[in-house]
């Protein structure tokens, strides 16, 4: 007996020993910033939203609490869309930067790495998680016979017998809708926009009835008011069963006039700048100049999919057949001063620094917008739509299209003296330090395989040089402009014949991320410059200060 006990108090010493060096052990890392949860972390950079709010009145700043109020609830509708019972997920995780990351990701899955588990803890993400019960099939989808099954405003429920039934959102989400609806009101009664109180009462309704036309065609004419408003389901991609079904999301914004005068000058330069692309004139008659409001706005708060992950600096906003452009300078500004302007400093030459600056990284972003409203609808030689044509290889066509010739559009407009304060190598440095930030989104998507197809194009056409010993890129002005040119008359040239071929060579022969270009991105990831940035929402001080 006295063997056992000592034995006993022996294994109990061990283990507390061991217990103890385990502990010991985390603490460095965790003041290293090596636990998985700071790693994790480690890819967003936690900013403040800077918007100066000293021009409203007291009544204007009680209106904006309100909007927020109805973003809250918007909030709690996407937590159930993207995941469930966000206080169970939460109690789930031990790992407090864990914690927090799972906040960003409004789950337990990574939306930087294709919404893969960032725990061995959790399984994959459901296909139609949020929308769909978990164990549907398609076969059963299809099977299921129902005129509203498709309706992107509602979702599929099983009864307890395990039959299928619709149910609307507004159904679905009665409860919060209603707080949404009941805040929304309220804030109609404190603006002086009779404009924007029209637009805020219908969207009030069209809310509770799930039929967003009225609204949006009202949101589209605002024009006298400085506070605006986004709110409802917003975008499908987050339905990866059939990509229909929208998730919702809510922005509250403050109109910056200053700069939204300085970019509808150049939405007015369509016509002029569909004329000067360069392509023969077979290839412009069916170039379509999309008509579209662009704005620019500091956003003041976001909810649901609008502050889920990577936060975005721009947004189309779907009205009809057309898309109006949102731009938010003070997300913007965020990113360059935490990723943009640390990336330049990395892998830009010393001497081309100077040239990286956030009025070029603000207008490169207008002008990818004006890029995409300029648009090849059909094939020039048959009446067969360049989306059928170019079939899986759509999305990176356009993607590349919009994101070149913003450059060419850029220099066009420059070159008639419509652009103040900017030289075109400061456009072109900062575009290219620009790429970088894209880039390390990987080529999972559309977005990345068209960023590393116009690395590797400007590469081969030298205009980049690569310094082996400073690690550096080096601009070419002159073959910058030249290769912009070139790579824009071959993209609309591919559209405008429908070329699947000529697509998919060109994807095939520069679709992929160089090994020397990895080196970079690992450099710059060893530099602990974040991928993106996040806000901490949960003490609204622009609205309380």
């Amino acid at each position: 007996m006295k063997k056992f006990v000592q034995f006993l108090f022996g294994f109990i010493f061990i283990l507390t020993l061991s217990l103890s060096c385990n502990m010991e052990k985390q603490k460095k890392e965790q003041a290293k910033g090596n636990t998985e949860g700071q790693k994790k972390l480690a890819n967003y950079a936690e900013v403040q939203l800077k918007v100066d709010l000293s021009f409203l009145t007291s009544k204007q700043i009680k209106l904006l609490t309100h909007l927020v109020k109805a973003g809250d609830a918007i909030d709690h509708i996407y937590w159930q869309q993207a995941y469930g019972d966000k206080t169970k997920l939460l109690e789930k995780i031990s790992d407090p930067y864990l914690k927090k990351y799972a906040m960003i990701n409004y789950g337990p899955w990574d939306r930087l790495e294709g919404f893969a588990p960032f725990t061995d803890q959790f399984q994959p993400r459901p296909l139609g998680l949020g929308f769909f019960p978990k164990d549907i099939t398609r076969e059963e989808f299809f099977a299921f016979r129902s005129d509203m099954k498709y309706d992107p405003y509602t979702k599929i429920i099983r009864d307890p017998d395990r039959s299928l039934r619709v149910l609307p959102y507004h159904i679905a989400y009665d409860k919060d809708i209603r707080i949404a609806v009941d805040e929304m009101k309220t804030a109609a009664t404190l603006t002086e926009s009779k404009d924007f109180k029209k637009y805020l009462l219908q969207k009030a309704e069209d809310l509770s009835i799930d039929n967003f036309g009225k609204s949006d065609q009202l949101w589209k004419n605002l024009k006298d008011n400085d506070i605006d408003f986004i709110i409802g389901p917003i975008v499908n991609t987050e339905d990866h069963f059939i990509w229909t079904k929208y998730s919702y999301g809510s922005i509250t914004l403050l109109k910056d006039r200053k700069w939204t005068k300085k970019v509808e000058k150049y939405a007015l330069l369509l016509p002029f700048l569909h004329k000067k692309l360069p392509v023969p004139d077979g290839y412009k008659k069916d170039i379509q100049e999309n008509d579209f409001k662009i704005s620019v706005y500091d956003v003041l708060f976001w909810s649901g999919h609008c502050n889920a992950g990577n936060k975005l600096i721009s947004m189309n906003y779907p009205i009809g057949r057309n898309a109006y452009k949102i731009h938010f300078k003070n997300i913007m500004h965020a990113k360059f001063d935490q990723i943009l302007q640390p990336i330049s400093n990395l892998v830009i030459d010393k001497a081309q620094r100077q040239y990286v600056n956030f009025n070029a990284f603000f207008l490169n972003t207008i002008f990818y917008e004006i890029g995409n409203a300029i648009s090849i609808e059909k094939t020039i030689n048959s009446k067969l739509s360049v989306k059928d044509a170019l079939k899986e290889h759509y999305n990176v066509i356009t993607e590349l299209k919009n994101d070149v010739l913003r450059m060419y559009l850029l220099n066009q407009v420059h070159d008639m003296r419509q652009i103040e304060n900017i030289n075109m190598k400061e456009a072109y440095v900062t575009y290219m330090a620009d790429v970088f930030r894209s880039i390390r989104f990987g080529v999972t998507d559309a977005q990345g395989v068209a960023n590393m197809i116009r690395f590797n194009y400007l590469y081969e056409n030298k205009a980049f040089t690569y310094n082996t010993k400073s690690n550096t890129y080096k601009i070419n002005d002159y073959k910058m402009k030249k290769a912009i040119e070139s790579l824009s008359s071959t993209i609309l040239k591919i559209e405008g014949d429908g070329d699947f071929h000529a697509a998919d060579q060109l994807i095939k022969d520069k679709g992929y991320i160089r090994e020397d270009l990895l080196k970079d991105l690992y450099r710059i990831q060893r530099a602990k410059i974040p991928k993106d940035i996040y806000f901490d929402q949960v003490e609204n001080h622009l609205l309380t200060h």
